[in-house]
């Protein structure tokens, strides 16, 4: 096809149109380099999503410390965590751990 017949093509005097040229030339620029292209947006708003997994996240563990605080103010619940937790124990007693084989680490392992 030589040139003069292609000018006389429809799509390629609209594809010649210089208002054509510099928008089709506007959109690769602002799609690829500008700063801000469509990549960089895409990072942020996957950015955006898993800090909104974090906001869900720590409020279910605000929630549930406020739960345990609220067992603690039970003086008998303290002290029931206190000895499970950190194997506290009163002046007058002993306490003693059983460990059984299953549980315990070979050192040839």
């Amino acid at each position: 096809m030589k040139y003069s017949e292609l000018k006389k093509e429809k799509w390629f005097r609209f594809m010649s149109n210089k208002y054509v040229l510099v928008f089709l030339l506007f959109l690769v620029w602002m799609f690829f380099f500008d700063t801000n292209n469509w990549f960089i947006h895409e990072e942020l708003d996957d950015d955006v999503d898993a800090l909104e997994e974090n906001i869900e996240y720590y409020k279910e563990e605000i929630s549930e410390d406020k739960k345990f605080l609220e067992t603690m103010k039970d003086s008998t619940e303290m002290e029931k965590f206190a000895r499970q937790k950190y194997y506290l124990k009163k002046d007058n007693e002993d306490i003693y751990i059983i460990e059984h084989e299953d549980s315990i680490k070979l050192s040839s392992e």
